[in-house]
């Protein structure tokens, strides 16, 4: 790369890096963005967020303090004057007043009855009912002074002791008990009734006492102290402010929400962390992001990136059951399965931490999110089967779950409703994270020119439309892409590459052979005229090689990926075709400068990842199995190693990061699987009189020498010509 062409994409890397660290940044300070035009705290408002103690402090509440002193104002009993003989002698005297009055009614000769009772009952300040008016009239003199003397007598016994307002009633009420035992019932009566109507209160309530009294009790009062540590929560984010939360809030000066130049500080701290991440990583994978596909690929990370946090940081703050829904491990899932496990966990952390930043259990949720993440990487692996998907899904559920109930149970104010709802968040989480992943990798897969699980699925069906033309039009090519199949989806299996691409790539590698497919002697019958007989080496040659191009052509008019456009293209990479390339040199009398060998090269390019390799392997071993049909495992071992060195030492493999432990496992399946395949056979005879007339066919075990009188057949596909 030049060193213009590096200074313009270390500049375009920059801007990006510094777009998607601003674009971090900006999330981390919602929460604060939004406090810049929120008015000043006050009681009755709700918390916008939570807020902290900065430092330790203790001071004098006065809210509580003042809470304790009313509550001592207002144990403290009302205060009365003591008894007041002025008002005792007062109502004596109306009561002596009262007196004379009735003797006067009583003594009037010139009155009628009525016109008596009619004087009685007019009395002011006192209420006699007829019955009583008539008792007084009906008594005797001598008897009607007795009444009067005990009258006076109790009205003045009852107004020595104190009477308030609170207990006039019960001195009232204790009139009765005071009257001589001598009187009887009716005059009891008379005598209750006229003590009754002249008792008043005598000790008054003396509000400047009370005051005086209640004023003492709050002096009293020890003044109730606060304390807050550093860091300790002095109001949580959802919770309506009262007094004392707004008396704390104005000791430390938070009344009104500002933007803290540690808020600041911290977020662009974890932004600078976070975007470094990422810049490491592609440092160190430079060619996996070199190219339109490279910056591709950084796209798709940093924006997925990007959306889980933005919208995390705004939904999240301020809900209690919403951060244990959201499903972050829906991001992490999407791209271990669009590129890799290990840059799936490496994004994932620095997410993890960023979505919880600031808020309640912080802690709890990053461990929340990030152990779910990694279950379901673990899980997913290399999301090769639909299957994978559904069991990373209850990966996360059940650690999600695993999480949420192991910090909250411990907690005093657990409950099995709250611990239920987590549980049940993290079912959802775990739903919601699988059911997003398939979204996007299956849309983000096509962006990415790569092929998804689903896809290979469908592709990979006997009824697919291309697989149908092929096993109609070249049967042969179909069984011997078949067989191919089996063999690299054993060996991609043995070293840990796409089982299910390699599987598929094989299915369609040869598809260009169903324009000519008579042109491949696996299509040809048997006994048949073999058609390059009559071709000259380079025009059989070019028939030949011609079924990478036909097998493009038609791969894209059938829409199939990019990835199994890959596999036709580089089966056969750069190598040649042998037998028509020999015999272009047998016909020119061994003369190699006279036979132009490009015309014999296929046109590549040369594989580029380990799936094809193992295909190109595997074409090549299969083909040689058939024609040389190797006598023992020992043979075959030697054949398929033979293989491997001639495509390494022309440089083949030099693109497929296929290590010498990979080769060495992929021989080792290869020998399994053909060695199961090309076995000898029992020719077995037709009939009984073919066992008379014809000697039996058996396979002999390995080492050992047939018998004179058995003859041994085998039987083995033909090679294919080219």
């Amino acid at each position: 790369m030049s060193a213009l062409k590096l200074t313009r994409r270390h500049f375009f890397l920059g801007s990006i890096f510094l777009v998607f660290g601003g674009f971090i940044l900006l999330a981390l300070l919602i929460p604060i963005i939004g406090s810049i035009t929120t008015p000043p705290l006050s009681v009755g408002d709700v918390a916008p967020y939570d807020i902290h103690a900065p430092h330790t402090i203790t001071f004098n509440s006065q809210v509580l303090t003042a809470r304790q002193q009313d509550a001592a104002a207002a144990e403290v009993s009302l205060v009365y004057s003591p008894v007041d003989t002025s008002i005792a002698r007062q109502q004596l005297e109306r009561l002596h007043n009262t007196l004379i009055y009735i003797n006067s009614v009583r003594a009037d000769e010139f009155s009628s009855l009525e016109q008596k009772t009619s004087d009685l009952a007019a009395l002011d300040g006192v209420q006699l009912s007829r019955d009583t008016i008539r008792g007084i009239l009906s008594l005797g003199d001598a008897r009607w002074q007795s009444v009067s003397q005990e009258t006076t007598s109790i009205l003045d016994q009852v107004m020595r002791e104190p009477i308030r307002t609170d207990n006039l009633a019960t001195a009232q009420q204790k009139i009765p008990s005071l009257v001589s035992l001598s009187f009887p019932d009716d005059q009891s009566t008379i005598i209750s009734t006229l003590v009754q109507a002249f008792i008043v209160p005598n000790s008054l309530y003396s509000q400047e006492l009370t005051e005086t009294a209640r004023q003492l009790a709050r002096e009293n009062v020890t003044p109730v102290m606060r304390s807050f540590m550093t860091d300790e929560t002095i109001v949580q984010g959802g919770r309506v402010i009262n007094v004392t939360d707004y008396e704390a809030l104005q000791q430390y000066g938070l009344a009104q929400p500002q933007n803290r130049w540690q808020d600041i500080f911290s977020a662009v701290g974890l932004t600078l962390l976070s975007t470094c991440v990422f810049i490491l990583y592609v440092r160190h994978h430079p060619r996996t992001f070199t190219g339109d596909l490279g910056m591709r690929k950084l796209t798709v990370i940093l924006v997925l990136f990007l959306f889980f946090l933005v919208v995390a940081r705004l939904f999240i703050p301020g809900h209690a059951v919403i951060p244990y829904v959201y499903p972050v491990m829906g991001f992490a899932l999407t791209i271990s399965a669009l590129f890799s496990a290990e840059l799936a966990i490496i994004s994932v952390v620095p997410l993890a931490f960023l979505i919880p930043y600031n808020l309640p259990d912080a802690h709890v949720l990053t461990l929340y999110y990030l152990l779910g993440s990694i279950f379901g990487i673990f899980i997913l692996k290399k999301a090769q089967r639909l299957t994978s998907f559904f069991w990373a899904g209850a990966a996360i559920a059940i650690s999600g779950a695993t999480v949420a109930v192991v910090f909250r149970i411990n907690q005093p104010t657990a409950d099995w409703i709250g611990l239920a709802t987590l549980t049940l968040a993290a079912i959802i989480n775990g739903v919601a994270s699988v059911s997003i992943a398939l979204i996007l990798h299956y849309y983000l897969a096509q962006f990415l020119g790569q092929t998804t699980a689903l896809q290979l699925i469908e592709l990979s069906r006997p009824d697919h439309p291309l697989q149908q033309l092929l096993l109609r039009n070249a049967p042969g090519t179909y069984q011997h892409s078949l067989q191919l199949a089996n063999l690299v989806e054993q060996a991609a299996e043995s070293i840990g590459a796409n089982a299910m691409l390699a599987r598929v790539g094989a299915l369609y590698h040869d598809i260009g052979k169903i324009l000519n497919p008579f042109f491949f002697i696996e299509n040809q019958l048997p006994g048949s005229i073999n058609t390059h007989n009559d071709l000259d080496p380079e025009t059989s040659a070019a028939v030949i090689i011609r079924h990478v191009p036909d097998g493009v052509e038609l791969a894209r008019k059938y829409h199939l990926p990019r990835q199994l456009v890959e596999f036709i293209e580089q089966h056969h990479g750069t190598t040649i075709t042998r037998y028509q390339y020999s015999r272009a040199l047998e016909l020119g009398n061994m003369n190699k400068n006279g036979v132009d060998i490009s015309k014999f090269r296929y046109p590549g390019p040369q594989p580029a990842t380990r799936e094809v390799a193992l295909l190109m392997l595997a074409d090549t071993s299969e083909a040689r199995v058939r024609a040389e049909k190797p006598r023992d495992e020992d043979e075959l071992q030697e054949l398929i190693k033979s293989v491997v060195k001639d495509k390494l030492e022309l440089g083949e493999l030099d693109g497929t990061q296929l290590t010498l432990n990979n080769l060495e496992r992929v021989t080792d399946s290869f020998v399994s699987t053909l060695r199961g395949v090309y076995h000898p056979r029992i020719v077995y005879p037709k009939s009984e009189n073919d066992i008379k007339t014809r000697p039996v066919s058996y396979r002999i075990p390995d080492g050992e020498t047939p018998p004179a009188s058995h003859a041994l057949e085998q039987t083995s596909p033909q090679d294919e010509t080219g």
